[in-house]
């Protein structure tokens, strides 16, 4: 007799096949490099599998045909699978509503070949193997398997955990479990409906998180991460006057050169915490500083360029003139015995000489060097040097739209 108690099987479903000629590979768990785990008895969505592993033994690789009665789940399955692989929400994005629901709302998985699958199900074949059965409380759970107050017991756990790596300076480590401890609100929170109490206090629960990881980004000096999520947390918490996610964005812009918005960032968080103004003085001095800095080194860069150039195009033209000199000594020996050029040869020659001078290409080269060396001028304020330079510009390039 045989009969299953409550048991965590790790499982690798090796692949999803169609069950046609070709026998299409729908999925391969092998590329995702992690196996999945399975509770006998807490009505997983694909109930066959629980009887497809009911007949292995730990160790077995099994080849099995399921009828499509049986597969009609697969493609909210395979895509709740696939999304957990790339170590995301598998309930990101939905409403509050089943899977299913959620489903018929958006006509999507977000993957058309089980898109193709929700509108003609069909029977599957599966390759599995069970690599382990073991006790349900001998490992560490996945968000998604956990009850709500479960998940909302091991927040403090994450965000504590977190901080202890900070002090430790293990950023990375720290930003993954401030990352685990949002994921877990965000899943309860996908749960509640939204603009209720319960909605909006998770919410707030979340602030404090995604501020940390943002932290810990800027340590790192991933600051399009930090910006990108700071971002986000600013829009979807317009009201709650969030002055450290103002700031850490405004440090994150500075850091790339975004000047203009490291700026309004900083105003802004002196206008909502009025006694961060002498802070914020000191961030906008400094700003100004390393701008400076910066234009001062993009100057010389483009000045060396500009000089580069004309030392290359001074030789070319000494070059050019010593070859000139030669062919017309060789010209005047054969003066003599040549006693006609006729005019048209002579145009000739002279559209061939136009036609070595490169003056517009010069100035493909030569004239966003010269624009951009003006810019760093106008920001450092030579702006009597900027009126030279571009006046030398404009009568060596009249014929040029400038």
């Amino acid at each position: 007799l045989l009969y299953f108690v409550l048991l965590n099987v790790q499982t690798r479903p090796e692949g999803t096949l169609l069950d046609n000629f070709e026998r299409t590979i729908i999925d391969d768990s092998r590329l995702a490099g992690r196996p999945a785990e399975i509770f006998f008895g807490k009505m997983f969505k694909m109930e066959v599998w629980e009887t497809l592993l009911g007949s292995m033994r730990v160790g077995e690789v099994a080849e099995f045909w399921c009828d499509a009665i049986h597969t009609g789940l697969y493609p909210i399955v395979s895509k709740g699978m696939r999304l957990i692989a790339q170590g995301k929400d598998p309930l990101e994005g939905q409403r509050h509503m089943c899977g299913m629901g959620n489903m018929f709302h958006y006509h999507s998985t977000g993957f058309p070949e089980l898109d193709e699958l929700m509108r003609t199900p069909q029977p599957l074949i599966f390759i599995m193997e069970l690599l382990q059965v073991g006790d349900p409380m001998s490992y560490q759970r996945e968000s998604w398997m956990m009850e709500k107050d479960e998940k909302l017991q091991t927040v403090p756990i994450f965000h504590m955990q977190g901080n202890l790596l900070v002090k430790q300076r293990q950023y990375r480590e720290a930003a993954s479990k401030y990352k685990e401890a949002v994921l877990l609100l965000k899943t309860v929170q996908s749960r509640e409906m939204p603009g209720d109490i319960d909605y909006n206090n998770l919410g707030r629960m979340i602030i404090p998180l995604e501020l940390n990881y943002c932290q810990c980004m800027l340590e790192l000096e991933e600051y399009y991460e930090a910006i990108e999520h700071t971002t986000e947390l600013l829009e979807k918490h317009k009201g709650n006057n969030c002055v450290k996610g103002y700031y850490k964005r405004a440090k994150a812009h500075a850091a790339v050169w975004n000047e203009k918005e490291a700026r309004r960032d900083f105003n802004m968080v002196a206008h909502l915490d009025i006694t961060l103004a002498s802070l914020i003085g000191r961030e906008l001095k400094a700003l100004s500083e390393s701008m400076k800095e910066k234009y001062w080194e993009e100057k010389e860069k483009y000045w060396n360029k500009l000089e580069k150039k004309k030392n290359n195009n001074t030789e070319e033209e000494i070059h050019d003139k010593d070859e000139e000199e030669e062919e017309e000594g060789d010209n005047g020996k054969q003066e003599d015995s040549e006693s006609v050029t006729t005019e048209s040869e002579d145009e000739v020659g002279e559209e061939k000489d136009k036609a070595a001078s490169p003056p517009i290409l010069c100035a493909e080269v030569c004239l966003p060097l010269t624009l951009n060396l003006s810019q760093c001028m106008l920001e450092l304020k030579q702006h009597q040097q900027v009126v030279e330079l571009n006046n030398k510009l404009l009568k060596k390039h009249k014929g040029i739209i400038c």
